[in-house]
Parts: structure tokens; sequence; C-alpha cells
């Protein structure tokens, strides 16, 4: 197999790892690999995959170095990566929402707005959109590179810290409380320009899209079927909050009718009960892979 007939994808090493595997999985790609080993394999000969820290993804697909890779839409800004964005992916670690960068304080801290940070000494691994939100803010204040640990740094060796979080709850558990949000990030998948336009790696990487936003789409949705009696059709369609309009079927039996559709999973347990009181029968529920509008 030729360079030209393989996409090279970069996947992101550490915290995101085991949820991108997840949705690779659901979308359809087997991914499996030792835990010492970077170079994943996926069960699709025209796909080679390399586990890269996320923060650097962005540059290696600029450079051409991979044609593609998931990171996060904040890491993209902080390289300033010349990059195609091909779909935005909103998951993360711990929840299918956007993370947030907060400028975080300790508790007792007088700073309450970011006109409070003026000369004070910042820690953050993301020090050039800090460093942005700063002057649009019209504040000057010391930025440096964080290796890591960073919430242990205030109060002892930093004033403040801009830091990544899903909940807050790391960072209250530190004493620290947010003080504002510096910038909001989702997961995107993002192609090397040249690489988007070769036709075989571009058609690749929009069906890749395609299938894992409709894995994502179909997190926390089931299916669900059920036989109606033709005179309670009206009451059990009014209880059904389906996507697009539930689809009705005529049975063998000319006065009973099938009913499908997709709802919320968290509405089940409520919805099943006033169905079946509703007149419907047989009601099967089923669980969802992906879902392509």
């Amino acid at each position: 197999m030729t360079d030209k007939q393989q996409l090279r994808i970069a996947l992101p090493k550490g915290s995101l790892q085991e949820s991108t595997y997840k949705l690779f999985e659901r979308a359809g790609w087997k991914i499996s690999s030792s835990s010492r080993s970077y170079f994943p394999r996926m069960d699709d000969n025209e796909i080679s995959a390399v586990l890269i820290r996320a923060q650097e993804i962005a540059r290696y697909v600029e450079e051409g170095v991979m044609d593609c890779g998931l990171t996060g839409r904040d890491w993209v800004a902080e390289n300033n990566a010349d990059v195609v964005e091909v779909a935005a992916l909103v998951y993360a670690k711990q929840e299918a929402k956007p993370v947030r960068w907060v400028v975080a304080v300790p508790n007792e801290s007088d700073m309450h707005t970011v006109k409070d940070l003026e000369g004070k000494r910042i820690a953050t691994e993301l020090v050039n959109t800090t460093k942005r939100y700063l002057e649009a803010n019209g504040v000057t204040a010391h930025v440096e590179f964080s290796w890591g640990a960073t919430e242990a740094k205030v109060p002892d060796l930093v004033d403040a810290i801009v830091d990544v979080t899903e909940t807050g709850s790391s960072l209250r558990a530190n004493n620290l409380r947010i003080m504002d949000t510096v910038i909001e990030s989702v997961t995107v998948l993002i192609a090397n320009k040249k690489s988007w336009e070769d036709p075989f790696k571009r058609r690749k990487l929009e069906q890749m899209a395609m299938l894992l936003q409709g894995a994502l789409r179909a997190e926390g949705r089931v299916g669900l079927k059920m036989n109606v009696p033709e005179d309670n059709v009206k009451r059990v369609i009014s209880l059904l909050p389906s996507m697009k309009g539930p689809t009705i079927s005529k049975l063998a039996e000319s006065t009973w009718v099938a009913i499908e559709t997709v709802i919320e999973e968290k509405t089940v347990r409520e919805i099943i009960p006033q169905l079946k009181a509703a007149g419907a029968q047989d009601i099967i529920e089923y669980p969802l892979n992906k879902v392509i509008p």
C-alpha cells in the first residue's frame, strides 16, 4: 500500500485517549494498542495512526508530518496552526460538552476581575492564548509556561493560574475559585491543507467525520419500537419527543400499527409507563451506535 492510499492520523495521547478510542469504536473502527506503544492498530488498512500529545498535534498536521488529527480547538489556536477544521466533535475526558480554560485564584485572594491581574504572575500551559486574553483586556502581567501540577503553584509560586476544567471540581478541591473564562474548546478533527486537496484523503476524512459525529449524536439516545391500536395512535404520538416525527407502519392485522422513534435515554423511565397506559404494547428499547441525519 502506498502513502497516497493511506491516511495518517494523529490521535491524542493522554487524558483524551480512552474516550477517543471508544468514540472510534462506536463509529465503526476498532483500535488496539499496548500500554507502551505509540502506534495503535486500526482495523482499516487505509488508516495508519500514531499517538501524540494533543498539544503538539496541530503543529504536526500543519507541517504535513500527519495528514490529520484529533486535538482541541484550543491547541489549534495556541499553536496558531493553519489547518482545515473538518469537524467539531463535542466530547471530552468526562462529559460530552466543551471544556473551559479559566483563570483561577486562591479562595482568599482579593482578585475578582481580570483587571486585578495587572502586574501579577500567571502560570499556564496555554501561554499564547492567555497573553492574547490579557492584551484584549488591557492587562499587563507575567505569563509563564507550566510543565504540570499547575494547581499546586498558587499562591506560593504564582498569583493565579489559567487551567483547563470540565467540572471545576479539581480546582475547588485545591482551594481555588474560578475568576473568569479565557476560552472554551471542543475536540476537532483537523487536516493538513495539502492532504485535504487529495481526493482519496478528503473522501476518507469526510466519511470519518460523518461517522464520528453520528456516534456522538447517538450518545444518550435510544430507539423505541411498539405496537399500537389505530384508535390510540394520536395519544401515543403526543407522548413521543422524537427527532423528526415517529415512523408509523401498518401491521398485517389492519387495526394495529407499528411505531418507531428515537428519544433521549434519560426520558425512557418516565415515557414507557405512559406509553403503556396510552395503549402501546410490545414496547422494545434498543441502543444506538450512530445517528446520521
